[in-house]
């Protein structure tokens, strides 16, 4: 047999060695050449836990509220959530997977989120979970996630004083939120009286007491009313009352769900209106205010990280790619980027750890992951798994968009233990 001697190119031998170099390489780390020139890691490698992981997609759990007095309020992360994951699936998924999404209805009832957070960890064995949004369906699933060693993202706003292994926080806590908010009613508007309400559950009434510390012990302001009302309720008739009994310089508000709406319809009944009264809430975004109406909460004021009205790069991209997924009348709220933002703070952390094993990723996470593409602008992931973002506030106005009015100069420093609050 005649073998001759075929002469390579400089460039075809300099690919030649680098493929024969990549070989080498990937069997010392138990990686095909195929795999390796994919960028796809075997899965026994990025899995080694016994999730929900093929060598084509990584499963993923979605647990909201979909029906129920909270589905005015949870729609809209649901839906950011999945633009999330589709965007990374178009981009090619992660470390070579798509994305594949159970989604389960946590009904606006916390033994259904607990039940469910069970079937998605240990039936379905996701990788991580998108979901929650009041604090009473977080600690009703806390327990199950950080027994079965789950990965939950939770996208709302909360009350701090809390810190888990299994949870990623990627709203505002109470320093970021509550503090701020505060604040800026004592100095931009002279608020020295104060007249405390909320929805009747864990995160409403645990922010009214770091509130109510805050006004007394460092503003020196004093309460001079709190009340609670059933979620759901519909009845604030004597409230009304009470409110001009009192004349509070502000009304500070964690009213919940479905309640908004009968809530500033019963404020403007009463007379009780932007151009008159201060009127802080916690718990308005624009998903709220399509059930609210402008017209019942103009000259009010939210605070929040985010607003859908934010001039910047990023949020004009994300507002016009959520608009072309759900119509052009669809609103973006607070919690909705922040679900929004979810999927990419994973994406960044297993890509990062090189693996989808929940304490890899956890570990991951904790080194300081960036996202500069997030719609609120630029954030980051503190080892405390709470997120460094702006506080802002904005203004109501007649046609149900907001108006921002302040912003914190810095991004502020998440601190779910603040001393002095617990």
């Amino acid at each position: 047999m005649d073998h001759k001697h075929v002469t390579l190119s400089p460039q075809a031998d300099l690919q030649r060695r680098r493929l024969i170099q990549a070989a080498g390489l990937a069997s010392v780390a138990g990686l095909s050449p195929w795999a390796l020139a994919q960028g796809k890691p075997p899965t026994a490698q990025v899995n080694t836990t016994k999730l929900a992981i093929t060598d084509t997609e990584v499963t993923v759990g979605q647990l909201h509220s979909a029906t129920g007095t909270m589905a005015i309020s949870e729609t809209g992360s649901i839906q950011a959530e999945q633009l999330a994951i589709d965007q990374i699936n178009a981009m090619g998924g992660i470390l070579g997977r798509k994305i594949k999404v159970i989604k389960e209805d946590g009904a606006s009832d916390w033994p259904t989120f607990a039940e469910k957070s069970k079937k998605l960890l240990i039936n379905d064995r996701c990788a991580a979970v998108f979901g929650c949004w009041t604090s009473a369906s977080r600690k009703a699933v806390l327990p199950v996630f950080e027994k079965e060693n789950g990965l939950l993202y939770y996208p709302t706003f909360y009350e701090g004083l809390e810190q888990s292994k299994n949870v990623i926080y990627t709203g505002q806590e109470a320093t970021q939120q509550i503090l701020y908010s505060l604040d800026w009613a004592k100095t931009e508007k002279k608020a020295k009286t104060f007249f405390l309400i909320g929805s009747d559950y864990i995160w409403p009434r645990t922010s009214m007491k770091i509130a109510r510390k805050h006004i007394e012990n460092f503003q020196k302001g004093k309460v001079v009313g709190e009340e609670y009302y059933p979620l759901g309720s519909t009845n604030f008739g004597s409230l009304m009352n009470k409110i001009k009994l009192q004349k509070p310089d502000c009304i500070f508000a964690a009213v919940v769900g479905g309640s908004n709406v009968a809530f500033y319809k019963a404020l403007k009944a009463a007379g009780i209106t932007g151009d008159k009264q201060l009127l802080v809430t916690l718990s308005v975004t624009e998903d709220e205010m399509t059930g609210v109406g402008g017209e019942n909460f103009k000259g009010f004021y939210s605070s929040m990280k985010y607003f859908q009205s934010l001039d910047n790069e990023n949020n004009k991209k994300f507002v016009a790619a959520f608009k072309a997924k759900y119509g052009k009348d669809a609103v973006i709220g607070d919690v909705t980027q922040a679900g929004y933002l979810g999927p990419w703070l994973w994406k960044a952390a297993v890509e990062k750890a090189g693996s989808f094993d929940v304490d890899k990723v956890v570990a991951a996470s904790e080194t300081g992951i960036e996202l500069k593409t997030a719609p609120e602008g630029y954030v980051k992931l503190d080892k405390n798994h709470h997120l460094w973002s702006k506080s802002r506030i904005a203004m109501g106005m007649p046609d149900a968009t907001f108006k921002v009015v302040s912003e914190s100069p810095e991004l502020i420093k998440p601190d779910p233990f603040p001393k002095g609050y617990q």
